[in-house]
C-alpha cells in the first residue's frame, strides 16, 4: 500500500471502541513507516471548510477511490497506524487531491485554522 490509497484499517472511534473503516493513507511515517492515515465518512455535514474535502461521483477520481458513496475525508480525524495492521486497499485518490489533502492539514497544523479559500 502506498500514499493516496484509500485503505481498509481498524480506526479507535469517539466511543473508543474499534471497527474497521475506509481510510486515506496521507503519509508514511518515520522512523518505522507507520500510516498517517485519516477517516473517511459518509456523513457530510462533519464537513469543516478549508480541511476537508468531499469526493463526489462526479470527480474523476471517484471510480477509482473504490468508495461506493459521496464521501466525506476527514483531516481532524487523524491516526497513526501500523502498516502491519492496514487490511488492504480499496482504491486511491488522485496525486492532485493528494497533495491538495497535504497543503490543507499542513497549512492548518501551521496557522491554526482551516484556510478560507
Amino acid at each position: 500500500m502506498k500514499e493516496g490509497d484509500i485503505v481498509l484499517t481498524p480506526i479507535p472511534q469517539a466511543d473508543e471502541r474499534v471497527k474497521n473503516r475506509p481510510a486515506l493513507f496521507l503519509r508514511a511515517m518515520p522512523p518505522y513507516g507507520d500510516a498517517l492515515v485519516c477517516g473517511i465518512s459518509t456523513q457530510l455535514h462533519q464537513k469543516v471548510a478549508g480541511l476537508d474535502e468531499i469526493v463526489s461521483a462526479q470527480d474523476d477520481d471517484f471510480a477509482l477511490s473504490g468508495l461506493v458513496a459521496e464521501s466525506l475525508i476527514r483531516l481532524g480525524f487523524l491516526a497513526v497506524i501500523p502498516q502491519s495492521r492496514l487490511i488492504g486497499s480499496i482504491g486511491s485518490i488522485s496525486l492532485d487531491r493528494h497533495r491538495r489533502l497535504l497543503e490543507n492539514l499542513s497549512r492548518y497544523l501551521v496557522a491554526g485554522s482551516p484556510s478560507t479559500e
